[in-house]
């Protein structure tokens, strides 16, 4: 993009202040985090929930950064940019796009509906990418931001764009309309996603219709509510399909093994076309998309053809190990300038060595010659200090011939031919590659060899989680997180980067060593010890850890640590103890406490903080209060005695939601970053993080009267068809939850366990679900939630997420 900041003077309804009015901008952030801010960003200074992107302007000036849009000018950086003030940021942002698009004139689909909007983008970026130079949305950019962003992207190569559109409450479509500015609308399924954000499902459906105000055509599955509606505000046409007579395409489905076939009945004809899936779903996507391709006239023949070519889309970002030490993140099934710069800000955020290498194919769909995309990538992988780029493809292995430490290779057969694993060692590695290279294969070649189950865990459910529980606290609390015993189970040190990224205050460990790994793996926050040990003190010195002090024994042996090492000043935190009876200072301790801190410059109290032992407990709330009580007075006896001005905090995740009031300077958030809540209504507004899922090793039939598993605790009654799945009580699933007690999930249907589970396997009751060898099984995630199992079994949910085995492999994602 190339844009004269006086022409978006107007644009955003913005007033000037600053050095330089005309000025060239080719790149726009939110993100002060990204290495691409330079001399020619326009930085918009978002204000969300639990943000302000303000503070961080003085930061983005110290890089080169001079144009900001922003609300206010802070104090200290007045006079030292350039600025665009308007009323509110993000209408701002809106309001640029909206300008931005006005300056292409090319054909433009829209997509919205509650489920299907991505796939159906990528699929027809797939199916038209043959004719066109597309611009599309990047991964699932649908929202009040993510839109904007997608089509500030447009540049002049491009002919044809396809951007998908997200609601999640009323008054947001009527403003991404005018940003997209569609000619062609696809209305995909209308299902229950977001519902919560209106007062009725048809209200949700007029919303979204919003954005088809000014189309010339209308896809869709005939729906004579949806049309009735359309008629009445809109003056549109529409084009419909139904597996039933009466719309303008009917389709009649086959299915065989493995795929489906399409019975197509248009303007008195009939063809037929197959696609690769079975699924419902998946289905009524490609059914959408064979409709765009029949409105803009392609040959039924071109049809045919390229819909029996589509394939599954991955829509994330993963992070999985790999050997010898790297860390690998798959992001192996596409290759365009956009999602290149993202990809590279999420290799920032989750490195975890210095030294970075990407593997990257050539370079598709960027809407730029062929030169310039290339000179464009080299500097993107420049200003990423990337250590080594391994080019697969003959259009990046001329282009990028002379980039430093740049190894080409024609083929993803010759890399892999060339290359063995132990090639890297300790690097982060980025694996991006468009779908016909089948960088696939570079990524099972590198990544740790582990049996099939996995635990899944979602990196946008834990910031999700995370800013629902800011969202109760006031814009001054500092939070702090637990990522003690493995971070819950889901992986301390994946989850420790995200949080950093998010810039949390402090995290917090249970014992010395957990926070030495973190350290070694580049977590910079600080971190606080909660069960130091004496024999430790030195070691968290070494690694600059907090340690949680709760006696006056500990604190002596901490001193003398601190006198031996030259410290001064080093911090510590003060536990006391209000009712939990587990550690920490009692009140008749206190005055202990107090002459051993007295005049005492070894050490520097950072923060004094309790532990609610019952905040979950709605009939023990009289005696949580007595506890916030208790803690107000010692705390305040310290702090006004010893002249000392600590951090102060009680609360930890059900405290947060009960009992906001006592939020004090800091909170403390466990369980809840993971999902679990104490109540229903608090359930409601968290996201599911982890999914432990594996796979079907084998099926077999099973006659009535026979035994099932050991101690033949299992007997069919009838003809049973049962699965055993690789995954048993060695991985941390209960045996308790054998025997009918529990079940899985295959192919969105219930299946009992049944039998004892082993210790590296289950059996599982299949009869009537439709599902074969290899299939997913789910064992817990949405359903059964970690939460369903550990009521059935008389636990908690911390038990069932911490036992499982670190055998398992955990993949880390980002939709």
């Amino acid at each position: 993009m190339s844009v004269n900041t006086q022409d978006i003077i107007p644009a955003m309804h913005s007033r000037f202040e600053g050095r330089q009015r005309d000025m060239e901008i080719d790149n726009v952030s939110i993100d002060s985090r990204s290495l691409q801010n330079n001399i020619g960003t326009l930085f918009f200074a978002l204000i969300g929930q639990n943000r302000d992107s303000h503070q961080y302007i003085a930061q983005l000036i110290e890089k080169g950064v001079l144009n900001f849009v922003v609300s206010h000018i802070p104090v200290e950086v007045i006079g030292k940019a350039n600025y665009f003030v308007v009323q509110n940021t993000l209408t701002a942002l809106q309001d640029f796009a909206i300008y931005y698009r006005q300056l292409y004139n090319f054909p433009v689909i829209a997509i919205t509906g509650s489920s299907g909007k991505t796939i159906v983008k990528e699929w027809l970026n797939y199916l038209m990418s043959p004719d066109y130079t597309i611009i599309r949305s990047p991964k699932s950019y649908n929202s009040q931001v993510g839109v904007p962003l997608s089509i500030i992207g447009i540049n002049e190569r491009h002919n044809l764009g396809i951007f998908e559109a997200g609601i999640s409450t009323v008054g947001e479509m009527e403003k991404l309309e005018p940003i997209i500015r569609p000619d062609i609308g696809i209305l995909t399924n209308i299902g229950a996603a977001h519902d919560e954000g209106f007062a009725t499902r048809i209200e949700k459906i007029k919303e979204k219709l919003k954005l088809f105000a000014n189309v010339k055509t209308l896809i869709l599955q005939q729906n004579k509510f949806i049309e009735s509606e359309l008629l009445a505000s809109y003056p549109l046409k529409t084009f419909t399909w139904s597996f039933e007579p009466g719309a303008d395409v009917q389709i009649i489905t086959q299915h065989n093994t493995g795929s489906t076939q399409l019975d197509v009945y248009y303007n008195d004809t009939t063809f037929q076309a197959a696609i690769p899936f079975t699924d419902e779903a998946s289905v009524e996507n490609a059914i959408t998309c064979l409709m765009l391709l029949l409105h803009l006239g392609y040959s039924y023949e071109t049809i045919t053809d390229r819909l029996a070519g589509l394939y599954p889309v991955e829509l994330r970002l993963q992070v999985k190990n790999g050997n010898n030490g790297c860390t690998i993140i798959d992001d192996s099934f596409s290759s365009d300038y956009q999602s290149l710069k993202i990809a590279l800000d999420f290799l920032e955020q989750h490195k975890t060595h210095q030294k970075k290498t990407v593997i990257l194919s050539d370079v598709f769909q960027s809407g730029f010659d062929t030169e310039l995309v290339y000179a464009k990538v080299a500097k993107l992988l420049s200003g990423h200090s990337i250590s080594q780029v391994i080019g697969i493809g003959e259009k990046i292995s001329e282009q990028l011939a002379d980039y430093p430490n740049f190894f080409p290779y024609k083929t993803t057969q010759e890399f892999l031919a060339h290359y063995k694993a132990s090639s890297f060692e300790d690097e982060t590695i980025l694996v991006k590659g468009a779908r016909s290279f089948r960088f696939d294969e570079i990524v099972v070649f590198l990544e740790e060899k582990t049996h099939e189950t996995v635990l899944e865990i979602n990196l946008n459910s834990i910031i999700h989680n995370l800013n629902f529980y800011k969202s109760r606290l006031l814009p001054s609390t500092k939070i702090m997180v637990m990522v003690k015993a493995f971070g819950y189970g889901s992986g301390s040190y994946e989850i420790a980067k995200a949080l950093s990224h998010q810039k949390v205050d402090y995290l917090g460990v249970a014992f010395a060593d957990e926070g030495i790994s973190l350290r070694n793996a580049g977590i910079s926050t600080p971190i606080i010890v909660m069960n130091p040990e004496s024999s430790a003190f030195a070691a968290m010195a070494a690694y600059n850890l907090e340690p949680e002090i709760y006696s006056a024994k500990e604190l002596r042996a901490f001193i003398a640590v601190a006198q031996q090492k030259n410290l001064s000043n080093y911090p510590i935190h003060i536990k006391l103890d209000t009712g939990m009876h587990r550690l920490g200072f009692e009140e008749n301790q206190l005055e202990e406490l107090i002459d051993l801190l007295r005049n005492n410059n070894l050490v520097e109290v950072k923060t004094i903080f309790s532990h609610l032992s019952s905040s979950d407990v709605p009939e023990y709330r009289d005696f949580t209060l007595g506890q916030i009580a208790k803690f107000d007075q010692w705390s305040a006896q310290l702090i006004e005695v010893l002249g000392i001005n600590p951090l102060r905090h009680i609360l930890n995740t059900s405290g947060i939601y009960n009992y906001p009031e006592a939020q004090y300077d800091m909170v403390r958030l466990g369980i809840g970053l993971y999902g679990v809540g104490n109540d229903e209504t608090e359930r409601a507004q968290l996201e599911t993080v982890g999914t432990l899922k594996t796979i079907i090793l084998q099926i077999k039939d099973i006659p009535r009267g026979e035994s099932i598993g050991y101690s033949r605790k299992y007997r069919t009654w009838q003809d049973t068809r049962i699965a055993t799945l690789p995954i048993g009580y060695a991985d941390g699933i209960p045996r308790a939850w054998g025997n009918e007690r529990g079940y899985v999930v295959i192919n969105n249907r219930k299946a009992m366990i049944i039998g004892t589970i082993s210790m590296d396997m289950m059996m599982v009751n299949i009869t009537g679900i439709e599902c074969k060898e290899g299939d997913t099984a789910i064992i817990f995630g949405k359903a059964p939630t970690v939460s369903d199992i550990a009521k059935a079994l008389g636990t908690i949910p911390y038990e069932i997420l911490t036992s499982i085995s670190q055998r398992v492999k955990r993949v880390f994602y980002k939709e």
